[in-house]
């Protein structure tokens, strides 16, 4: 008895489900089956401002809220050399405002724990010069390192790359 009753309550949770088609005039569902798609039948989205060209990872970078500025670096890269494994070294990355804006470093992140960057916090007047400090820990890395530095801030592109390398010569074990 149990068994029917279980076998009719699945048959009406299907029915509920997919037996019922409350709008008509979906077309595929009045379509005959063998019927070819015409071009028109789909439908299109007119909204305004939507490109032709759809881009689902066109929203996800955010621009920076405010006005925008340019910044300048004396150079973009820095080689350490050959270090020893465990030795630090430090590199100042001098830098320019050549926008008309002040500029605002918002973030400065290394792309590993060895690389540790330290912007300043104060905005940088149009002209003003400043300098981001980049540390760079050697222990535990061995042979050709390279090393990013991302920072964020209120320029146009929003994100600019620093990178420094280093060639570290493994510690020798006694």
């Amino acid at each position: 008895m149990n068994f029917k009753l279980s076998l009719i309550a699945i048959a009406a949770i299907g029915f509920l489900l997919g037996g019922c088609n409350d709008n008509a005039s979906d077309k595929s569902a009045s379509r005959p089956a063998g019927t070819k798609v015409d071009a028109n039948d789909i439908p299109v989205n007119t909204s305004p401002g939507l490109d032709k060209a759809f881009d689902p990872a066109k929203n996800v970078v955010q621009a920076p809220a405010g006005p925008k500025t340019t910044m300048t670096f004396a150079s973009y890269e820095h080689d350490f050399g050959t270090l020893e494994e465990g030795e630090s070294a430090t590199y100042m990355f001098e830098f320019t405002n050549t926008g008309t804006e002040p500029l605002i470093l918002d973030k400065c992140k290394g792309s590993c724990g060895c690389t540790v960057p330290k912007c300043p916090r104060e905005p940088i007047a149009p002209g003003g010069k400043g300098e981001i400090e980049v540390k760079f820990n050697s222990k535990g890395k061995k042979n050709a390192q390279t090393k990013k530095v991302t920072i964020d801030a209120n320029t146009d592109p929003a994100q600019t790359f620093l990178t420094i390398t280093a060639f570290v010569n493994p510690a020798v074990e006694s």
